[in-house]
């Protein structure tokens, strides 16, 4: 029995919380850097990390997000999660991880596909001039399933 090889991951990203953003975006650089062909499909509220005017105002989930160790009552305070997204932005510059918008730039250069789901922009009822000059389209769900057309294909939900 033999073991293929990744060689494609497609990442679905469905929030634009900056912990499941910079997961999706240090993913799919990885896979990059290791010769792996990336692509990631932004739908629903993911599609903000993509929008013009909200990518650079992404924030930290405080409420429901166990992670957090912070009680409900305590994340849904007044301030909490621009706290939490100060000291997260501040612990990701110490390890020189890029902004959003730049961090688009380089995952796109180096050959990552980046594409808006079609359901979700109808739905948002966004424009093509909404998007980031580095997307590669506005695919259905269909079309992006098309995209596992090979062997050594890995999908992942983010």
């Amino acid at each position: 029995m033999s073991k293929s090889k990744v060689k494609k991951m497609l990442f679905i990203l469905s929030k634009a919380t900056i912990e499941n953003v910079y997961a999706g975006f240090v993913m799919a650089n990885g896979a990059r850097m290791e010769g792996i062909e990336a692509e990631i499909f932004f739908t629903f509220f993911g599609l903000e990390a993509i929008q013009k005017k909200k990518l650079n105002g992404l924030h930290v989930a405080t409420v429901g997000n166990p992670a957090m160790h912070i009680p409900t009552m305590v994340g849904g305070l007044p301030g909490m999660e621009a706290l939490a997204t100060k000291m997260m932005k501040k612990e990701m510059e110490k390890l020189d991880m890029p902004p959003v918008d730049e961090f688009l730039e380089i995952l796109s250069a180096s050959g990552v596909k980046l594409w808006a789901c079609k359901l979700a922009v109808d739905m948002f009822h966004l424009k093509e001039e909404d998007f980031i000059e580095d997307l590669d389209g506005i695919l259905t769900i269909g079309d992006f399933y098309n995209q596992a057309d090979m062997e050594g294909t890995q999908i992942i939900f983010i």
